[in-house]
This record gives C-alpha cells, structure tokens and sequence, in this order.
C-alpha cells in the first residue's frame, strides 16, 4: 500500500475509523444491555466480542487491519465506566475516581498519539503488509484470529482487574492504593515522554539512525516499559480492592509476554534490517527495563 494520503482523504480515513468505532460501541452497548445484570466480566467479554467482529467487518471492507489499532486505548476506559455502573454502593468511590481518571489520561494521550501518526486507509502497518504477504489467501482469517481477536483477548485479560477494583473491590482504601497510583501515573509519564521523544529524534535525525536520547539511551523500547507499568499498576490497584484476587496477575502478565515476546522481537528484528547501528545498540543497551547504558 502507498504511504502517500491528503488531508482530504486523511480526513476522510479519520471519519470512517470513528464510524467504525461508533458502530462498535452501540454494538457492545446492546450486547451489555441484553445481557443486564450478569457478572460485569462475562459481559464485558461479550461485548468485547461485538465490538472486535464490527471492527473486523470494516477492516475487511476497507481492506485495511489498521483500523483496529485505536482499540487498544479505546475500549478500556468505556469498559470501566461500564463496570462503575454496576459498581456496589461499599466499593470506595475515591478509588473509583482515581482508576478512571488514571485510565482516561493514559487512554486520550494514547489515541492522540495514534490519531497524530496515523497516515490514512491508504496506510498499513509495516507488520500487517508483512503477514498479508506471508499468508496469502489466509490472510484474513489469520487478521481477524492474530491482529483483531487475540489482541482483544489478551485486552480483556489486562481490564479484568479494572473491572473488580471499580466494580466490586470493597476493600477501604489503603498504602497499596497509594503504591498503584505512583505506578500507574509514573507509566503513564514515562510512556508519553518516550514517545514525545521518539518524535523529536524522527523530526531532527538523519533518516536511519537509531534513537538513543533520553529514556531511549537506556531502554530500547521504553514506550512499551512504560505500557507494561501501566497495567501492573492497574492491577495493583484490584489487589488493594480485593486482596484475594491475586490470580488477576494473568493480566498485566499476558501484556507483557505479548510485548517481550512477541512486539519487542519483531521490532528490533526490522531495525536490524534498517539501521546500520542497531545491532551495536542492542548490546549496549537494555531491550525494556530503562538501565545504566553500557560503553
């Protein structure tokens, strides 16, 4: 696909991506009201479900799995504002108010960021391109099980302790509220200072060279540092709530074997291919805890 798109037909993709969302939303929406009054997470899960298989439909009409991309930084904060309508009057409404804002700040940034970047329908993911050309006729099973639906699974999996510490964590609040919220602020902090950073070294440096300023001197990829935070933090948050939730770690952990498994490989596997010092900054620097740089 030609990475080439007007502000015209940009605004035009920008339109079309928001009427796909639109139409997931009230596709979820009826699903969590059919299914009212059933545990929050069974119909969080349900909705999830509608949502994706709108998403997927407009991907395959626009022939573009790009689309999906926004719903990483969409669908949490509207699943948590669910979850405190069905919230039990004891669960602490400061701690309610704490998540969500957490929640909101984190999910406008990260969708700005998409927004800003996003080139248009006549764009797609380099790793989308990749697969497409990999799998051939496949491509669109293999689009809707491995870039829509298994992303949104492991999503669902990361909103579960969200879903217990708004909607059900009684517990009063404590230290370890205080703990969740320095941690997931804090990643939230250094997510957007990675990525305002990262955009400053693309507008200034030469084509090619490897980033390695500020938090990128010390992690390779501190943005997704950050995202990993994030999410440990929120589940920080569901312990406080509910110290008897401990399995709710299946959460934070998925996202982040998906990242050091599965994102972070393919990733420095391209700047391996594209940047000729890459492969001296994978020695000398850490791939996602931010640590003292090497010589």
């Amino acid at each position: 696909m030609t990475t080439t798109t007007t502000p015209a037909s940009r605004g035009i993709s920008l339109a079309v991506c928001a009427l796909a969302y639109l139409g997931a939303f009230f596709a979820g929406a009826y699903v969590v009201q059919t299914l009212f009054g059933i545990e929050p997470l069974v119909a969080l899960g349900s909705a999830n479900l509608a949502a994706v298989i709108v998403i997927f439909t407009f991907s395959v009409a626009y022939d573009n799995s790009s689309l999906f991309d926004p719903y990483w930084s969409v669908a949490p904060p509207l699943a948590a504002l669910f979850c405190v309508t069905q919230a039990d009057p004891q669960v602490p409404g400061t701690r309610q108010a704490l998540v969500v804002t957490l929640l909101l700040v984190w999910s406008v940034r990260l969708t700005a960021d998409w927004a800003r970047s996003w080139e248009g329908l006549r764009h797609e993911d380099w790793r989308y391109v990749d697969l497409r050309a990999r799998t051939g006729r496949a491509y669109w099973l293999v689009s809707f099980l491995g870039i829509h639906l298994a992303p949104a699974a492991v999503l669902l999996l990361a909103t579960a302790p969200v879903a217990v510490a708004l909607a059900t964590g009684t517990h009063p609040l404590g230290p370890l509220d205080a703990v969740a919220t320095l941690v997931t602020g804090g990643a939230i902090a250094i997510e957007a200072t990675a990525n305002a950073q990262l955009r400053r070294h693309r507008r200034e440096a030469p084509a090619g060279a490897t980033c390695a300023r500020g938090l990128w001197a010390y992690s390779r990829h501190p943005n997704y540092f950050g995202e990993m935070s994030f999410w440990w933090g929120l589940y920080l948050f569901a312990v406080a709530a509910r110290p008897e939730v401990g399995w709710l770690v299946v959460g934070p952990l998925a996202i982040t074997l998906m990242i050091v498994f599965v994102s972070i490989p393919l990733l420095d596997r391209c700047s391996l291919e594209r940047r000729p010092d890459y492969a001296r900054h994978m020695q000398r620097v850490s791939a996602v805890v931010p640590w003292i740089r090497g010589d």
